[in-house]
């Protein structure tokens, strides 16, 4: 059996979101150094601060200053840490209830071990030198040794030039792997061939194929050749360019049925101006040179393929 393919693949976008009075004013408020909570219906005081009571479910404005010292409820030592994690170096990912506070904040502890770490020890905030609106311009808590005196203290959470929204970047990356099916899709594509898999019991063929047939639950094995050409059953015209992708908007990127396959794959139209691109056109695949699939598919100049030959495929 051939080896499966594997590789590293990284899924990443930036999540945008606008702020409301409490998280403006909290994130403002760690940009000027000053730690804000907001008070409950029950007296106590939430830090991180929240927008609606965790017991009453009410809007909740009354916005606390609380000290940048507290104590440490809980813990657990990081001894290899990530990229873009707070610190490069081990530290503890702690739980600190700030004076004044009555819930915990999630942050980092630059400690030289796990040795130098423990429940109930004292600790305060490490402002980060530049400071943008965000939960990281706190860099850090380190050990503090003094005692819990500070009581929170009423605060109009204005400030100039407040904090309106943020960015969050999301990120995950995996080692995928196809599977056999697909990989041996993938290596057919390198010949500049498209090889899907036929069901032994309802006889559809699945490009790309996918190991078993999704309506009869059965593994497919047997190997068909299908295309190279096709036929275009819906498309999208796409408006805004892509990060890293050097293609001119407006393109079209297409469902198509390539001939002998049950199961329309995607595929980007090329050759023809965007707004000529319909339902039923014909199209074949254009390789670029060392490519290792087609690089966007072209009309083959044939007659539109009647509605009746693919409208189960759309």
């Amino acid at each position: 059996m051939p080896e499966v393919l594997k590789a590293p693949l990284v899924v990443e976008f930036p999540f945008t979101r606008s702020l409301g009075q409490v998280q403006s004013a909290f994130l403002t408020g760690l940009r000027e150094r000053v730690l804000l909570g907001v008070k409950a219906r029950d007296g106590r005081t939430l830090v991180p601060p929240v927008e609606y009571d965790p017991v009453t479910a009410e809007e909740i404005r009354e916005l606390v200053e609380v000290a940048d010292t507290g104590t440490v409820t809980t813990w657990a030592w990081n001894p290899s840490p990530r990229r873009d994690q707070p610190l490069d170096t081990p530290f503890a990912w702690v739980l600190v209830r700030l004076d004044g506070a009555d819930t915990a904040l999630l942050h980092v502890l630059d400690a030289p071990g796990p040795d130098a770490v423990r429940t109930g020890m004292r600790v305060k905030v490490r402002w980060a030198p530049e400071r943008s609106g965000a939960i990281t311009d706190i860099a850090c808590f380190v050990p503090y040794e003094s005692e819990s005196s500070d009581q929170p203290a009423p605060h109009s959470g204005e400030f100039v030039d407040p904090v309106t929204q943020i960015v969050a970047p999301a990120r995950l990356d995996y080692i995928y792997s196809p599977g056999r099916a697909q990989t041996g899709y993938i290596n057919a594509l390198a010949e500049q061939r498209a090889v899907g898999e036929r069901c032994p019991s309802c006889r559809k063929v699945y490009v790309p194929p996918r190991g078993a047939c999704p309506t009869c639950g059965v593994a497919t094995g047997e190997r068909v050749e299908v295309g190279p050409a096709g036929t275009v059953t819906t498309y999208c015209i796409v408006n805004i360019k892509a990060k890293n992708l050097d293609i001119d908007v407006p393109y079209v990127y297409a469902h198509i049925a390539l001939d002998g396959a049950d199961l329309a794959l995607h595929g980007r139209i090329g050759g023809i101006p965007y707004d000529q691109v319909r339902m039923g056109l014909r199209v074949e695949p254009v390789w670029s040179e060392g490519g290792r699939y087609p690089d966007h598919y072209r009309p083959t100049g044939e007659p539109d393929a009647d509605y009746d030959t693919y409208k189960e495929l759309i």
